[in-house]
């Protein structure tokens, strides 16, 4: 017996929510990295663009695809669990974070004129840099490889000097009782500093692994960022700890 059109729509409606609930619901799903395109689409692996989609940013979670400005597919938003579901746990924001707390910019300790963000760009590129003027101070271009795409940049200005470990992040897990000396030292330590996509910088803001990751390149970047966490003694809740375990299993094999 056939079934009529009505009841045809509502069984693949039915499925649909059924393989969203499958998908989302359970442990291993976490790892599964939800698609951003270009247009602003969160595809996660229920989505039926999710294969097609080849130029995106990564997130780990539809939540955190959906807080960086995203949105669902039509063929996704009647689902408000997807949307409102927040895989980690998240501590309270510390108050009083500003900027200034880390050093008023990028230092130049040594008085050579080439502040940390020189300093990052010279020791990256894989060719010697071109300097603005005879001062070699500013630079304006090199030969990068970005640790977010894979990219090669050539361009200084396309570039922005990546924390890790963002401040905001450090300072909302133990970096607020910090010297002030220790966190000018944190922001401007080369290890936690990395040239790439001015883009995917701004896209990351002061986000952790836990709902922000790169394209590519994942297991360098959260095996840095967890390395950092624990020199610093930084402290990320147990939810979060367990991700990154999770992620360097994943992604490290």
């Amino acid at each position: 017996m056939r079934a009529s059109r009505g009841e045809g729509v509502k069984l693949r409606v039915l499925l649909k929510v059924v393989v969203v609930c499958l998908v989302f619901g359970s442990a291993s799903a976490a790892a599964q990295l939800v698609k951003k395109s270009k247009s602003g689409i969160c595809h996660p692996p229920a989505s039926s663009h999710y294969e097609r989609t080849k130029s995106y940013l990564a997130f780990d979670s539809v939540y955190a695809c959906l807080q960086s400005g995203g949105r669902l597919p039509k063929s996704l938003s009647g689902y408000p669990a997807i949307a409102n579901a927040e895989p980690i746990s998240r501590q309270p924001a510390s108050p009083g974070y500003d900027r200034a707390q880390f050093g008023h910019g990028w230092d130049d300790a040594d008085g050579d004129c080439q502040d940390s963000r020189a300093e990052a760009l010279i020791s990256a590129s894989t060719t010697p840099v071109r300097f603005a003027d005879e001062k070699r101070c500013r630079v304006v271009t090199g030969r990068w490889i970005s640790m977010f795409t894979g990219a090669v940049i050539q361009n200084a200005g396309d570039i922005d000097i990546d924390h890790v470990v963002p401040l905001k992040w450090a300072w909302d897990h133990g970096a607020s009782s910090w010297t002030k000396e220790k966190r000018e030292k944190f922001a401007n330590d080369p290890v936690n500093l990395i040239p790439v996509e001015a883009s995917l910088n701004r896209s990351k803001g002061a986000q952790g692994p836990e709902s922000w990751l790169p394209p590519s390149g994942k297991c360098q970047y959260v095996s840095r960022f967890v390395r950092i966490v624990k020199v610093y003694g930084l402290q990320p809740d147990q939810a979060k700890f367990n991700r990154y375990k999770q992620q360097l299993a994943d992604y490290c094999g």
